[in-house]
């Protein structure tokens, strides 16, 4: 199979890039993969470092609102994955672009979306079938994106897949992501930030489990249909910050430091929270990396890997 994978060079798309290369991911052993990623702060081809001379992979620096390099990526490709989803107004236009281009006749297009185009749940968790509801305009965004996504399906019979992801973490994170933000800070004796006084609350999702949702829903899934991928743990993010401490060897009740206006959108959604019964009936996926395994590992890799993330910190 060969892949075109928008967003390659992002967090995610990395992981799941390395991962079909290293011939880890159900129904994929032995594909060949095209990276398309524009390189914004989100992508580093220093992700890709390790298998940047692998023969199965090709990489072209482009934005997906380039409908003619797009055009001439999509051929002689089986399936897309599209990553690039960063919650910015274009990501709808780059994904019209992208669903345009179905004259190639790709398999299967799978769409990476989150759980942020719900807005925020009290109780319960959503199901596939809740409405959207995004507090802020970058989730309103991958929302839209959602539904131009499911759009090409119905008016064009497009075999699209939407995926919906918990929080996800693990290596290679940006630090400004609230994992990685709170480990490097406690890293380099900062306090650590916390939102509204640490009281969101979130599922968290390890980068290994959420590429196997993926790729067992661009395999197995029914065109048309979203997937949620759910995480194995829901904490609070004050929770999360006593965790990363002990893993730290540091006193769990360390001090917080309030995070500052400037520095986080006013509107946060309190608690997200997915309902992944659907993925686990039809496609067999469960959460195989076991919460406190997961961040032991991540805390472990930005230790070892200052020379990544410092100059990724603002200044």
């Amino acid at each position: 199979m060969n892949l075109l994978v928008t967003g390659g060079a992002g967090f995610i798309g990395s992981h799941f890039v390395r991962a079909v290369l290293a011939d880890r991911l159900p129904g994929l052993a032995g594909a060949s993969v095209t990276v398309l990623d524009k390189m914004t702060y989100a992508g580093n081809f220093a992700n890709l470092g390790s298998v940047v001379e692998n023969d199965r992979l090709d990489f072209v620096p482009a934005d997906t609102t380039d409908a003619p390099v797009v055009d001439a990526a999509f051929r002689g490709h089986d399936a897309v994955v599209h990553f690039s989803a960063v919650g910015h107004p274009a990501d709808v236009t780059g994904i019209k672009v992208l669903l345009e281009a179905r004259r190639h006749h790709v398999s299967r297009f799978l769409h990476v979306s989150t759980s942020d185009v719900y807005g925020s749940i009290d109780t319960g968790a959503w199901t596939e079938r809740s409405p959207l509801a995004p507090s802020t305009p970058r989730a309103a965004a991958k929302a839209g994106a959602d539904l131009m996504a499911l759009a090409f399906h119905r008016a064009h019979g497009l075999p699209v897949v939407v995926t919906r992801g918990s929080d996800t973490y693990g290596a290679f994170q940006h630090p400004a992501r609230t994992v990685p933000r709170l480990v490097t800070s406690l890293l380099d004796g900062r306090p650590a930030t916390l939102r509204d006084g640490g009281t969101r609350v979130r599922d968290r999702l390890h980068v290994a489990d959420h590429c196997r949702g993926l790729a067992l829903a661009l395999t197995d899934g029914r065109p048309g249909e979203v997937y949620h991928v759910a995480g194995s743990v829901e904490l609070a993010e004050r929770d999360l910050v006593e965790l990363i401490r002990t893993e730290l060897g540091l006193d769990p009740s360390g001090p917080d430091s309030p995070a500052p206006a400037a520095g986080f959108p006013r509107a946060g959604d309190h608690r997200r929270a997915l309902d992944d019964d659907k993925i686990r009936q039809e496609l067999g996926w469960r959460p195989r990396v076991e919460f406190t395994t997961g961040l032991a590992s991540t805390i472990a890799w930005y230790r070892d890997n200052p020379t990544w993330w410092r100059p990724l910190l603002p200044d």
